[in-house]
């Protein structure tokens, strides 16, 4: 029998979610980093195997909206709840379960579809720690599974592809067997642009960038494709920052992105980035919609 199905992946801002749909794809599709709003759509992953296709949707992390686009992305993550077979609720190794993470389990109560716990980052817990943890969320009675992960080096992985498998229907293969995801190679190499200029800024600025994909093409009779991308931000100081004393920070950011996108598109890339001021194009409707957030 042939099983197929979709599975959201939700949980508070840097628990791990891209990291270990990363793993489990063996792609970077997802952008990860250590600041909060890493992840600004749904993204799909496909995970197929000869008896099974999973449909991963990797959502933005559940907060409190400080602006329009924080709206947008709270209403994305808490959409695909209804939406799927499956539910993946991903906490990390706080032995305290906090504010952000009750009021994600209070949403949960609610729903009729099953739903997987992943306990992550176990490789920084002691065994006592783990088990206190796995007690704790069981007693809470609404848990199918509760399954200690270590995102980051694969511990468990296998075991919550296989509860996944036994929850989901019987259902046809909804994409190719070697197709990965359902983002265009625009998406993700901007996405992969977003991901170096975090890795590389601080404090506001990076919450406050876009990334735009002006052109992509391949050199006449050459193995070199020539991608020119904007990077967009919300102040004139900002500019500067991105942009770095004699250029430096916007080289390196370009430099380090140039490498990750060799590697997805297989071919030599001259990547060209400028930088321009939208001021406050997160709490501009009319702009979201332009830069793809549909409100």
């Amino acid at each position: 029998m042939y099983r197929s199905g979709f599975v959201t992946v939700i949980g508070r801002p840097n628990v791990g979610k891209s990291t270990l749909l990363n793993y489990i794809i063996g792609e970077k599709i997802s952008i990860t980093s250590n600041k909060p709003q890493t992840t600004r759509n749904k993204i799909q992953l496909v995970y197929t195997e000869e008896d099974c296709q999973i449909i991963f949707l990797d959502t933005p992390g559940i907060q409190k909206p400080k602006n329009k686009l924080g709206e947008y992305m709270l209403k994305v993550s808490k959409s695909t709840l209804n939406e799927v077979d499956v539910v993946t609720f991903m906490v990390d190794d706080s032995i305290k379960i906090g504010r952000l993470d009750n009021y994600i389990i209070e949403q949960l109560k609610e729903l009729k579809t099953p739903i997987i716990l992943l306990i992550n980052k176990i490789d920084k817990l002691k065994g006592e720690q783990i088990d206190e943890l796995v007690l704790k969320y069981e007693s809470m009675n609404i848990f199918t599974d509760i399954i200690p992960i270590s995102a980051i080096n694969g511990t468990n992985i296998d075991r919550y592809i296989q509860s996944i498998k036994k929850l989901l229907p019987e259902g046809p293969q909804y994409f190719p067997e070697d197709m990965i995801t359902d983002q265009p190679e625009r998406f993700i190499i901007s996405e992969i642009i977003r991901e170096k200029a975090l890795e590389n800024l601080h404090d506001e600025v990076p919450h406050g960038i876009f990334i735009g994909i002006d052109s992509i093409a391949q050199r006449e009779n050459k193995d070199l494709i020539d991608i020119h991308a904007t990077i967009y931000c919300e102040k004139e100081s900002h500019k500067g920052i991105i942009i770095g004393k004699r250029g430096q920070m916007l080289k390196e950011i370009g430099r380090k992105a140039r490498l990750d996108i060799e590697k997805l598109l297989g071919s030599q890339v001259n990547l060209q980035l400028w930088v321009k001021v939208e001021k406050n194009w997160r709490e501009k409707e009319n702009k979201l919609h332009h830069f793809g957030y549909e409100l």
